[in-house]
């Protein structure tokens, strides 16, 4: 499915910085990618928004994204490169807003945060022949990211009005997990509802469990609710992993009452 977003006037102004969010983790993978940003333009900085994302998960690529990239300056461009599809049909684009960029697949990764902005324009970014069909990180998106820093946003590729929409359900009390994160906190999209204890429905599992405005309030060995960062209820177990017990799924459908 494909959704139209309206564009807007063209807007110049400086850039600066390239945040990059992959899935990528500790590999060479990340350190290359900056070798070529550094090469095309060395006087910007990088920065590392998240590289744990769990492997071709695009609902949690998803969830950070959309939920963070308001911390960083205007003018930064977002360099998102969780992309199951690599070396198929699947277009590569970048897109600037009113504020930022965003370089990325154009598999659902940015319609989050892109339908919280006005869009300026899109454009297809062109693939080399000699591009990695597993690499496009490098290839691709960090070329294009560069590129944007020195200026050269509409010379990258034709321009497009659609990109690929991939919402992320949520509807009063139910919603979805959208992450785990590393300290195995169950992330739902789902809002706080300012009370006490809970029903949480997750498939076959039916828990009740008591809400905690802190970690330190709750009880040892005791699954419990509390209010994320980012505004909405995550399932948490004091000092150790919710999810070793739970194992529960990014995308899995969850029940909140």
């Amino acid at each position: 499915m494909r959704a139209l977003i309206g564009c807007g006037k063209n807007i110049n102004r400086k850039i600066n910085m390239i945040v990059l969010l992959t899935d990528f983790g500790l590999s060479e993978y990340v350190g290359v990618m900056k070798g070529i940003i550094g090469n095309i333009s060395e006087d910007l900085k990088v920065v590392d928004l998240c590289h744990n994302v769990s492997p071709q998960n695009l609902i949690e690529a998803s969830w950070i994204l959309s939920n963070n990239y308001n911390y960083f300056p205007a003018n930064s461009v977002f360099c998102c490169v969780v992309d199951p599809g690599v070396g198929t049909a699947r277009k590569a684009i970048a897109v600037k807003t009113e504020k930022y960029y965003f370089v990325g697949p154009d598999n659902g990764l940015l319609w989050e945060t892109l339908k919280e902005q006005k869009v300026v324009e899109i454009r297809t970014l062109e693939i080399p022949e000699n591009a990695s069909r597993t690499f496009h990180g490098r290839d691709v998106f960090a070329v294009a990211a560069a590129n944007i820093v020195a200026g050269r946003f509409e010379n990258i590729g034709k321009k497009q009005e659609k990109v690929e929409k991939m919402e992320l359900f949520q509807n009063g009390n139910e919603g979805i997990i959208v992450r785990v994160d590393t300290f195995g906190n169950v992330v739902t999209n789902i809002p706080c509802l300012q009370k006490e204890k809970y029903q949480v429905e997750t498939g076959r599992k039916q828990l009740k469990m008591n809400f905690y405005p802190n970690y330190a309030s709750a009880k040892d060995n005791e699954l419990f609710l509390i209010e994320g960062s980012n505004k909405t209820l995550e399932i948490s177990l004091k000092n150790a992993n919710a999810n070793n017990i739970l194992q529960l799924k990014t995308g899995q459908r969850v029940i909140i009452s």
